[in-house]
């Protein structure tokens, strides 16, 4: 195995919900929007707002708010985070977009095995950047292709 190729940086898209900041891989982020009006769904699953139109494409918005068990926001629209989720356009709905770290790969520790709370389950790992701690959130595991499918079901929230 060539070990000169695998990445020694990570670029991240930081975040904030809240008092917790976190970061995605800024590959899979295809461009941040302000939110737009929804359009509401029938059956809407709790974690999906609803859908936009965004130049002609229908993308459902995902309120990670919600999905984390976190109360809404009251201080005015976020941003949307628009991502790709196998392979289909998803925005998700955040509070504030913060500024694109780059982090080296040595830096990135696994997330504590008694962190509970705020997206706990969804974490990959963890890293500090000036001073925050950064969740790094693996967004194929915030929900299922299913859930884009069939808005009406909602997944595992049982607790």
């Amino acid at each position: 195995m060539n070990m000169a190729s695998a990445p020694t940086e990570l670029q991240l898209a930081g975040f904030r919900l809240g008092d917790n900041f976190f970061a995605v891989d800024i590959m899979r982020i295809k461009e941040i929007v302000l939110p737009q009006r929804l359009s509401g769904m029938p059956l809407t699953a709790s974690t999906l707002d609803g859908m936009i139109n965004l130049r002609g494409a229908v993308i459902p918005v995902l309120n990670l708010r919600a999905r984390f068990g976190m109360p809404p926001h009251h201080g005015g629209a976020g941003k949307l985070m628009i991502v790709s989720l196998a392979g289909r356009p998803v925005a998700l709905a955040v509070d504030e977009v913060e500024d694109v770290i780059t982090v080296p790969v040595r830096e990135l520790t696994p997330p504590p095995d008694m962190i509970d709370g705020v997206g706990a389950e969804y974490l990959v790992a963890v890293c500090l950047n000036n001073g925050e701690l950064y969740m790094l959130l693996n967004i194929d595991a915030l929900f299922r292709p299913a859930d884009l499918h069939r808005p009406g079901v909602v997944s595992e929230e049982s607790h």
